[in-house]
């Protein structure tokens, strides 16, 4: 009786532990983190939530968003992903005083449910020309850009109501922008949450359309939060994406390389100016960037080397740093871009540090590459001496205009007879025939 009791309890133990799971029927919403420009890898990551989101049947998803804006192309295709999702996407412009601009409007708009944190911004989702495309994209390609971005914000828009259609082509065309309350007025969002909780709680039981016509019902109060964090891939590539990390990554990956032509040999520095460059590739893949600048940042380098070679009392080096930090500032410098602006003070110290190392290690490549003068005892060696005396094996011979006492390595050596130095011990030579 008593054993029975206590399976009993340990059932009872167990029931009371799974009961509130199972009493939530297994409510789960996974919760995504987008904080900095919109990108591919911002792409990828979503497209990661909403997969797994998917498998593990989940009553929603939560984009946590802060973002000024980024890539349209990735825009468009996170938009595509939330319009196809079997799981409602919540889009939540989160912290306090942050923002989703620009292409994070975009994104918001393709949400089957929006909201926004106190003293948050939308809107300004106007394409912008970058630095150089003046001269590519006309002014009737450009309305035709936008008309397109307009259209396309539209469809989505239309859930919401004609209000948020209006304002949708509002923020595209003139660059409207709108704060939480004036937002929930015109439906553009469905609701203002200061925290996860407030979100959850308000969204629980409003019911949505999914992209392929299914209508669901938002289970979210109560429901287990799961946290999916960027990969440390992705955390990676997102750093990148950053103009002062490029650019640093870009100079190092030019000074490895030569390093590594100028003692060839090695392998780190190969190795390190290649995997800095293939990065900074990846990076200028991504950001606006003007030719010029690099073009400049080359000729730098080429003022450098020739400063070095054909020495000109630094007027080349000085020439060098004022190209290179003109380069730098030219080479990523588009108004208004999402992936931020690169640093003036940071650029002054590269210039100059870059100068200061192509002084010091190309100088001393170059001076590896002289023949060095060998003076004192290291210098007899090699050299023809005459035997003053028979070396049997030891004895006398004239070297440089000096008697040293040499030993023959290799039988005796008559008087007269031609040896040469092979080594010094000492005040000793080691010596040998000259036809040996």
């Amino acid at each position: 009786m008593r054993q029975l009791l206590r399976w009993v309890l340990v059932a009872g133990w167990i029931l009371a532990l799974v009961g509130p799971v199972a009493a939530q029927g297994g409510r789960t919403v996974y919760v995504l983190t987008v904080d900095g420009a919109i990108t591919a890898t911002v792409n990828d990551y979503i497209a990661r939530g909403i997969r797994l989101a998917e498998q593990d049947r989940a009553d929603a998803v939560v984009i946590r968003l802060n973002t000024p804006g980024g890539d349209l192309n990735s825009t468009t295709k996170i938009m595509e992903q939330l319009e196809n999702a079997r799981v409602p996407v919540i889009v939540y412009v989160w912290p306090r005083g942050g923002m989703a601009a620009s292409a994070g409007t975009l994104i918001l708009l393709a949400a089957h449910g929006a909201a926004m944190a106190p003293r948050t911004t939308i809107g300004a989702a106007h394409p912008v020309t970058l630095p150089g495309a003046e001269e590519t994209v006309s002014p009737e390609m450009m309305e035709k850009v936008i008309n397109v971005v307009v259209q396309h914000a539209a469809l989505f828009a239309q859930r919401r109501g004609e209000a948020a259609v209006e304002w949708a082509e509002r923020a595209i065309r003139e660059s409207a922008t709108a704060g939480p309350e004036e937002a929930l007025e015109m439906g553009v969002i469905d609701l203002i949450a200061a925290d996860m909780d407030e979100l959850l709680q308000g969204f629980d039981g409003r019911t949505v359309t999914l992209g392929d016509g299914m209508t669901v019902t938002f289970h979210t109060a109560d429901a287990a939060i799961r946290e999916i964090p960027l990969s440390p891939i992705e955390r990676l590539l997102q750093v990148l994406i950053n103009p002062n990390v490029a650019f640093i990554l870009l100079t190092i990956g030019v000074q490895a390389i030569l390093i590594e032509l100028a003692s060839p040999g090695g392998w780190v520095a190969g190795f390190i100016g290649v995997l800095c460059l293939a990065l900074a590739a990846y990076a200028m893949g991504v950001l606006p960037f003007n030719w010029l600048g690099l073009v400049l940042l080359g000729a730098a380098i080429v003022l450098f080397i020739l400063d070095i070679k054909a020495p000109t009392h630094g007027a080349l080096t000085v020439a060098g740093t004022a190209t290179f930090i003109a380069g730098a500032l030219i080479l990523f410098n588009a108004p208004l871009s999402p992936y931020g602006q690169i640093s003036l003070p940071l650029v002054i110290a590269v210039g100059i540090l870059t100068a200061l190392f192509f002084a010091f290690v190309v100088a001393k490549a170059l001076q590896a590459q002289k023949p060095r003068s060998v003076t004192g005892r290291e210098g007899l060696v090699g050299r023809t001496a005459v035997a003053r005396s028979r070396l049997d094996p030891e004895g006398w011979v004239l070297v440089a205009g000096e008697l040293w006492r040499a030993v023959s390595e290799e039988g005796t050596v008559e008087e007269g007879e031609e040896v040469e130095v092979v080594r010094v011990e000492g005040f000793r030579l080691l010596v040998r025939r000259r036809d040996q």
